[in-house]
């Protein structure tokens, strides 16, 4: 008998205390809203598995534990080994094209970096974040899970599971967060600009961006060479047409394996301990302000260079909610939007591309500058 009270002494439902259950239920809404609504599957299913593991009392499961998950976060996410890869991935996926037939949404991608800035000054003054912090949570506001995690491990580690959540989560939520946004700041003859055929791209042109743009941008920013390096990297391998195998693995077993560990690892390290603060609720709140305020920085700025350009090349404001980059959801969550708005007339789908991709460029970028002022 004393060695049956000794092993439920010694057991986790003896350890079970209320912050583990919240958590358990917290993350079996993620689990919920990736099941049944579709919400980045690939990603809130691991993290919300993540958080279940860490919050299993005496399993030494988290990621600052002594246990697997605290090996795959100190080789895989301290080393910063696991976004870059991703960003591989995403290259190899990301086709260029719709943004260098239409340069000009670059800009709208640049624009669309303003929630960033945003939540960056709101934490910092509202809520009195230090600047590492600050600037942890104000990259939520690119939409950009690996980016977050990137700068995260580097400025704010303690804050990586609450500002991993947000990002995700919201990514998750953009079928639901920007069609108010795109209804409030557009007008029913905006959202009916049919945007003319893009220019073709060359082979040529497709392989030169990911070869220039890397080395430019990574000259301009060291900071931000590791995405998107990686990032442009994988492109080249999708426009090549030489390195069919290599671009297979890249975007498929590969991405899908360092998806697991990076979801696994990101949430365990949600233990209650970590994840029940105030803070974390400051840091929804700004991150909620930063999604917001990066899909707004995109279709206003739409609108302003609409000022400037003749009829007939105006652009639809719509596809500048699409800079966040959210890839390629953003750009459906615009097409679907102008589509039902216009009763089918207008489907922008491809314009809306150009921002979302060079959406993914600026998110990275900004990740770099943060990294270079504040590192």
């Amino acid at each position: 008998m004393e060695i049956a009270f000794e092993l439920l002494r010694q057991s986790g439902l003896a350890n079970l205390g209320i912050g583990n259950l919240v958590m358990f239920l917290i993350a079996g809404t993620l689990i919920y809203l990736a099941v049944t609504k579709g919400y980045e599957p690939l990603l809130l299913i691991p993290i919300g598995f993540g958080a279940i593991l860490a919050n299993l009392p005496l399993a030494e499961m988290g990621s600052y534990g002594q246990g697997i998950m605290r090996v795959i976060y100190d080789s895989g996410i301290k080393t910063q080994l696991l976004p870059p890869l991703i960003f591989l991935g995403v290259g190899v996926l990301t086709d260029f094209r719709p943004l260098l037939g239409r340069p000009i949404t670059f800009l709208l991608g640049a624009a669309a970096q303003l929630g960033i800035m945003a939540a960056a000054l709101g934490a910092y003054y509202l809520f009195k974040f230090s600047p590492g912090e600050a600037a942890s949570i104000g990259i939520i506001g690119g939409a950009d899970g690996p980016t977050t995690i990137f700068l995260t491990v580097k400025l704010a580690p303690h804050l990586l599971g609450a500002v991993a959540v947000a990002a995700y989560s919201y990514m998750s939520l953009v079928p639901i967060i920007q069609p108010p946004i795109l209804r409030l700041l557009t007008t029913k003859k905006e959202r009916a600009i049919d945007m003319p055929q893009a220019r073709p791209v060359s082979q040529t042109a497709a392989i030169l961006f990911p070869v220039v743009t890397g080395i430019l941008g990574s000259l301009a920013v060291p900071s931000a060479a590791p995405l998107l390096g990686m990032l442009m990297f994988g492109n080249l391998l999708r426009e090549s047409g030489v390195t069919e195998r290599l671009k297979k693995t890249a975007g498929g077993p590969m991405i899908d394996i360092v998806t697991i560990l990076l979801g696994l690892s990101v949430g365990a390290t949600m233990g209650a301990e970590n994840f029940l603060t105030l803070q974390t609720i400051q840091i929804l709140i700004m991150g909620a302000v930063a999604f917001s305020f990066s899909t707004a920085g995109g279709i206003l700025f739409g609108k302003v260079l609409n000022l400037f350009l003749p009829e007939g090349k105006k652009i639809n404001p719509c596809i500048g909610a699409a800079g966040v980059s959210a890839v390629p959801m953003s750009a459906r969550v615009v097409q679907a939007f102008v589509s039902k708005e216009t009763q089918g007339r207008v489907n922008p789908l491809m314009p809306a591309m150009g921002p979302n991709v060079a959406g993914v460029i600026g998110s990275a970028v900004a990740a770099g500058v943060f990294l270079t002022m504040l590192s």
